[in-house]
């Protein structure tokens, strides 16, 4: 039987969680899969345990050392027509692989599937995950995946489904010294592959405090911000000219000098906060918003990320004829 879909999943130390995490991918309606489990070096008993009645488990040893290292030791050995990302602490629902095998039969165009998804956890989730949630699920088309990159990564990376001929001409993961996940989907994104995602959560993805986005420094916000200026200045804004800063805060100020280092010209603020408007931050005149009309032709990047602003500014920027992603983005 042909292999479908090559489930890789890089674990260091799985504990309690990566019996179930298996037991999710090897329980799935579409069974054509191989599931290949890359051993980074742990030291407990988690991989050792897995049962190996069935034949589709393939267990290897990073040569490497880290997470991209260690999927792209699974990528080099995969038979599947398709990859498909996994974490050791997450739960794949069982029509995960069939809807999203289907979704990228069905649409060609589609270079990566993501899923929906539904974050759980041991604790009480607070306000700021379920609003995160409903942004994760809300991103769907390919379109809405584009104009919102920018934002976070509308992907996550567990729930990856990819073609085969599009992740190896990525080049796999990298380590550039902010997220592996978001870097891929960012480098995607500058090669004109298209994301989407079915509708239907397909992924129980968990929250604790051991994931490494909550311990590794290369997760840490201004990794995430530095990735963004690093794309912004050579790709999105690379014929833009002199740009715009709607937000004179801690994260318009950090997005500044992240793209002051990689190049690009920054014009000045803007701001509806009133004893900002007037002065100067980083030498640059902080203006109010009623200046944009004054600049049709300027890009305008949005460093503004307080809850529920962005209809809000989504709602000026129509009443002056910006498009998202045309004439402005999100950046926070």
């Amino acid at each position: 039987m042909e292999t479908l879909v090559s489930v890789i999943l890089p674990v260091r130390n799985g504990g309690d969680f990566l019996g179930a995490a298996t037991a999710s991918i090897l329980g799935q309606s579409l069974a054509a899969l191989e599931l290949i489990i890359v051993d980074d070096h742990s030291d407990d008993s988690a991989i050792r345990n897995l049962s190996a009645s069935d034949a589709r488990l393939i267990r290897l040893e990073n040569p490497g050392n880290g997470v991209s290292s260690a999927f792209n030791h699974g990528l080099a050995h995969a038979t599947g027509r398709y990859i498909a990302r996994m974490d050791a602490d997450d739960i794949a629902l069982p029509g995960r692989l069939q809807r999203q095998y289907e979704y990228l039969e069905a649409h060609p165009d589609i270079d990566i599937c993501g899923a929906c998804v539904e974050i759980f956890s041991d604790q009480e989730l607070g306000g700021g995950n379920a609003r995160y949630q409903a942004w994760l699920n809300a991103c769907r088309s390919p379109e809405r995946i584009s104009r919102e990159l920018f934002i976070e990564s509308p992907i996550p990376n567990p729930t990856a489904l990819f073609r085969r001929e599009a992740l190896l001409r990525l080049g796999g993961y990298r380590e550039p010294g902010w997220p592996e996940d978001y870097d891929l989907f960012l480098r995607a994104d500058a090669l004109g592959m298209r994301m989407g995602k079915p509708e239907g959560i397909l992924f129980r993805w968990r929250e604790h405090a051991g994931r490494l986005t909550h311990s590794d420094p290369r997760y840490g916000r201004e990794k995430f911000q530095q990735a963004k200026a690093c794309y912004l200045s050579q790709h999105r804004l690379a014929d833009k000219g002199p740009v715009l800063i709607w937000g004179a805060g801690p994260g318009g100020r950090l997005i500044h000098d992240l793209l002051r280092e990689q190049g690009t010209p920054i014009m000045g603020f803007l701001e509806v906060h009133p004893r900002r408007i007037g002065g100067q931050k980083r030498g640059l005149p902080v203006w109010p918003i009623a200046k944009l009309a004054q600049m049709p032709e300027i890009f305008t990047l949005v460093a503004v990320g307080s809850a529920g602003v962005r209809p809000e500014i989504r709602e000026f920027m129509r009443r002056h004829d910006r498009v998202e992603g045309k004439h402005y983005l999100f950046v926070v």
